[in-house]
């Protein structure tokens, strides 16, 4: 997450576009460390949220309304009594700080004009929202941060306020080409480290794409850049601190596996590959609400899925260690065929034994060749036989019977397996329903008692629409991966899926159609997509017309049969639209 200078240098510019010369009609604390702000301006009315949470500070529009607690808490007393209905005349960020600081004027109890200025600083677990006096004297804050809790700056209503400088960094919007220069060839850190641990309001990411911009390795240490790569490092540096002044900003996500990875507002070209997606957005309060929403959706969904992850999980650890050493078992029944032919051998040449011998050698005329065969010499020729034959008997049920009790785990760690996928694939809550209804059934979780109620499904397979017209059905877990292989699909429509890996069923529908390429194509990369093949460059892909797809004789839902199908290679991706 890049919460920088540069993203508050665009939020700036956008509150100061919106609501300068605006006025204060609400202010509101639904939270003890959040402010809701109303501003009327220009016939409009706003709401500005100001978040000093310290895990997750935030400015941004919004177009809720939050209501606060019935009784005010006095830090927001205190801004109703004295700003309440106040004039926003000025929206500032200080250099590229992470703060906008806002000077509002508003009228005292004798109706003189007045002016003070309130400050929000998202600096993570150090941010803030201080309300100060014109002269800089800190009236409140949201937090009360006394000598005890910082050695570097006290906020105590009657204290100045001032911004501390805990580390010694240019000003990134004032640096000259050989202060800069001089700042990298004094640094050992790596280039992209240099850059925002040196320059204030660069975050991680933004020193990566300079460097990337600049065809700089960012692992380099900056003291080892030569001359003519400092001078470029410094162009590319010097274009984007320009569009910051400017204000062009290009606010976006970049999404990794359609997950938010990472947001900025500006380009982010460091980012490279086919699984990686960016989303512009008009403004950086639609980004930021946008952003923390589908993060918070999909903590959720991990959180929900949690326990669904722990027992399959722990029954595919137990599978696992089952099926080691029922493999390992029916790998010791190898040898029964030896005891077989030694009893044989034994009836066939056992007339030459006197007793009392412990081996012969006779020739194995499977083999063509002599082999020695060790004997009790307790026992007779025919009774030494008898007990190599009890031997190969014995074997011989042991494997039937750790063949099918093999088979019959494999069966349980695919079906698992299958079930796992599926909960990779699972981005809403009403997804992760029909997952618990087949644990249920196949019993890894205890069932419902007799006569209650069944959960509503509201879960649909995806639908897309492939690039020449043609719907693209993917099943989101087995009982779905069913509905669309044996209901939704005809005889004559294509089916494909990933090879000898866990995945959803995509079924294309032809109408009677020929297919062309390109939808053959579009169907691999989602059905790639949707697997646990995702994250390599290519997968390889079954494809059959349905009517040669059978269902598995006793399998789990959504295990086929097929033969004779064809393969192409897929990129895993989304490359069509989704309905």
């Amino acid at each position: 997450m890049a919460f920088d200078g540069i993203v508050i240098a665009n939020l700036t510019r956008d509150i100061k576009e919106k609501l300068e010369g605006g006025k204060i009609s609400k202010i509101a604390q639904p939270e003890k460390d959040e402010l809701l702000i109303t501003v009327k301006n220009s016939g409009e009315t706003l709401r500005l949220s100001l978040s000093a949470n310290a895990s997750l500070p935030l400015v941004y529009f919004t177009g809720s309304n939050r209501p606060g607690p019935l009784t005010a808490p006095n830090f927001c007393m205190l801004l109703r009594k004295h700003i309440g209905t106040g004039r926003i005349l000025k929206v500032s960020q200080p250099g590229l700080e992470r703060i906008i600081q806002f000077d509002i004027e508003h009228l005292d109890e004798m109706g003189d004009l007045c002016r003070k200025r309130l400050i929000i600083e998202l600096m993570g677990k150090h941010s803030n929202i201080i309300f100060c006096r014109e002269d800089g004297t800190i009236l409140d804050s949201i937090k009360h941060v006394s000598a005890q809790v910082s050695s570097v700056r006290e906020v105590l209503p009657g204290r100045p306020y001032f911004i501390p400088h805990t580390v010694d960094k240019a000003d990134p919007l004032a640096i000259t080409e050989d202060a800069f220069s001089s700042l990298m060839a004094e640094s050992p850190l790596p280039v992209q480290k240099a850059l925002y641990q040196r320059l204030t309001g660069l975050s991680p990411i933004i020193g990566t794409e300079i460097c990337h911009m600049a065809s700089i390795d960012g692992d380099r240490p900056a003291s080892e850049l030569s001359g003519m790569e400092l001078t470029h490092l410094y162009r590319m540096f010097s274009l984007l601190m320009e569009d910051v002044r400017e204000g062009r900003f290009t606010p976006n996500i970049v999404y990794e596996d359609s997950i938010p990875a990472e947001f900025a507002a500006v380009p982010l070209t460091c980012f490279e590959g086919s699984r990686y997606q960016a989303r512009t957005f008009d403004s950086i309060s639609a980004l930021l609400e946008t952003y923390y929403s589908e993060k918070s959706v999909i903590t959720r969904i991990r959180q929900k899925s949690a326990d669904l992850r722990r027992i399959v999980q722990t029954a595919l650890e137990r599978n696992y260690k089952k099926y080691d050493l029922q493999q390992k078992q029916l790998k010791d029944t190898e040898k029964r065929d030896k005891f077989r032919i030694y009893g044989e051998l034994l009836n066939t040449y056992g007339y030459q034994l006197s007793g009392g011998e412990t081996e012969i050698t006779c020739l194995d005329y499977y083999a063509g060749k002599d082999v020695k065969i060790p004997l009790d010499p307790q026992l007779s020729p025919q009774e030494n036989a008898q007990k190599y034959f009890a031997r190969y008997n014995k074997l011989k049920r042991t494997c039937e019977a750790m063949t099918e009790l093999t088979l019959e785990t494999k069966k349980e760690i695919d079906h698992l397996e299958s079930i796992s996928a599926a909960l990779d694939i699972a981005v809403k809550e009403e997804d992760l329903v029909q997952i618990r209804e087949e644990l249920m059934e196949f019993g890894f979780i205890r069932k419902r008692p007799q006569g209650g109620k069944k959960p509503k499904i509201t879960s649909r397979p995806y639908h897309y629409v492939s690039s020449d017209g043609f719907d693209i059905y993917v099943g989101k877990n087995n009982y779905q991966n069913e509905e669309v292989t044996f209901k939704l699909a005809d005889g004559g429509d294509w089916w494909f899926h990933a090879k000898g890996i866990p995945g959803s069923h995509v079924v294309v529908k032809t109408g009677g159609r020929e297919l062309p390429d390109r939808t053959f194509e579009e169907a691999g990369a989602l059905a790639a997509w949707y697997s646990r093949g995702r994250d390599s460059e290519k997968v390889e892909i079954d494809y059959i017309q349905r009517k040669h797809v059978k269902k598995s004789a006793g399998g789990a839902p959504g295990f086929v049969i097929y033969h004779t199908n064809y393969s192409l290679m897929a990129v895993p991706g989304i490359n069509v639209k989704e309905l």
